[in-house]
């Protein structure tokens, strides 16, 4: 029984330190009274691992900030799509002023609602009246224009003030829309709409 080892004694079995040939007899009695105290202390200082020393807690993941992406004069500028719409957007900081084509958001989108679409990024980002915008938009109709706009603005956004990319994204305006028109079907009227039928 004198020669059994315990688990505690493994480190000093590993590495077995070089010691003076006076101290021989009171070493081990030494060893025997360090290694439950080191053991005691190990526990203290790491709670979360469990008894066979493995950790339990997960590591920790910390959310990356992108970096702010500017051109040469200070804007931030990104492509915005939906149906057949693509709009070019720069965004920098202003009297909240949105251009597009060259005319005011009053006169290109005549409709309320169109203007309010183009608005959401910065209501959800409580940035109204902060940026200036400057935008061309080609292909599609105003509905489907407006829908680019807004995705450009949401992506330009998000490249001004990367902080802001969460609440946008959850808000779902940093996707693009995928939804467009169901193409024609041969033997059909529309894309599923039938021929009215005649009996006679």
């Amino acid at each position: 029984m004198a020669d059994k080892k315990s688990l505690s004694d493994l480190a000093a079995l590993t590495n077995p330190q070089p010691e003076a040939p006076a101290a021989e007899d009171t070493a081990p009695v030494a060893a025997a009274t360090e290694a439950p105290a080191a053991t005691e202390s190990e526990a203290k200082a790491a709670p979360d691992a469990d008894d066979q020393g493995v950790s339990t807690q997960g590591p920790q993941i910390q959310a990356v900030l992108r970096e702010q992406q500017l051109d040469k004069q200070g804007r931030a500028y990104a492509t915005g799509r939906r149906k057949d719409a693509i709009a070019r957007v720069w965004l920098k900081p202003g009297s909240g002023k949105i251009e597009v084509n060259g005319r005011e958001q009053e006169v290109y989108f005549a409709r309320p609602t169109l203007r309010l679409v183009i608005n959401q990024p910065f209501g959800v980002a409580g940035r109204e009246g902060a940026y200036d915008v400057v935008a061309t938009v080609v292909g599609g109709g105003l509905s489907g224009q407006a829908g680019a706009v807004k995705h450009g603005i949401a992506q330009a956004l998000t490249r001004y003030e990367p902080a802001l990319r969460t609440v946008v994204k959850q808000a779902g305006f940093l996707t693009r829309d995928s939804r467009a028109v169901e193409r024609k079907k041969y033997g059909r009227a529309k894309a599923r709409r039938s021929f009215q039928f005649s009996k006679r």
